[in-house]
């Protein structure tokens, strides 16, 4: 059974998602409130979380604002059209606040047509380092907005399944897990591990040799 959103977040969200859709930030209030509603939403949602078909199904973002409008406008806006993004939404691009609030929006108001897996990115380690953070305090004078978003992170859902058959994830397969239960067994309110299996889903990546290998990436 959908969820019903409340008219009150409905209104909110409408409001927001016009004024990021004219790549206009949201005040640092309005991101604790849209951190607050999305973190209602996210906390009801699976390690796998299952995800109908059709569904269009979008790789990393990574701040590049333009970009993704062009995607919705060639592929049509929530929620005439369901969107599965696997993560990377922030850093190396010059916008991951809008890209980042944009997408969350979007969620809360459409959550059962717009869903959010969590990328290696979205962590408060790399963060700092490829350029979230620094975005962060200089449009908004201090690391807050950073710190909402990155603690809203550790809720976002590291894999998905399709129609019950396509199995979605940022990352890759990982030798601690056998099974999808493994994977919804796993407590992912938490920083992306250094090691492990909710490492290895948001950083593994294929490889032509056989079996298991260390990636060269240091984690995965």
């Amino acid at each position: 059974m959908a969820q019903q959103v409340p008219e009150a977040t409905i209104n909110d969200m409408d409001a927001y998602i016009e004024k990021l859709f004219a790549c206009q930030p949201l005040t640092e209030n309005e991101v604790e409130h849209l951190c607050e509603r999305a973190k209602e939403v996210l906390t009801g949602e699976s390690n796998v979380q299952p995800v109908p078909a059709p569904v269009t199904v979008c790789g990393d973002v990574h701040g590049q604002f333009h970009d993704l409008l062009e995607l919705f406008r060639i592929g049509g806006h929530a929620p005439d059209t369901n969107y599965l993004f696997l993560g990377d939404y922030v850093d190396r691009g010059y916008y991951s606040v809008e890209t980042v609030t944009l997408l969350v929006a979007l969620k809360v108001r459409y959550r059962n047509r717009v869903f959010i897996l969590r990328g290696n990115h979205e962590s408060r380690q790399i963060t700092q380092v490829y350029g979230f953070f620094d975005e962060c305090v200089r449009k908004y004078g201090n690391s807050n907005v950073w710190k909402l978003f990155t603690d809203l992170f550790d809720f976002f859902p590291v894999t998905a399944l399709v129609a019950e058959q396509i199995f979605c994830l940022h990352g890759g397969l990982s030798p601690s897990v056998d099974t999808l239960d493994h994977i919804r067994a796993l407590d992912r309110v938490q920083e992306v591990p250094h090691e492990g299996a909710m490492c290895d889903l948001l950083w593994s990546d294929p490889d032509d040799r056989i079996g298991w290998g260390i990636s060269p990436r240091g984690a995965g």
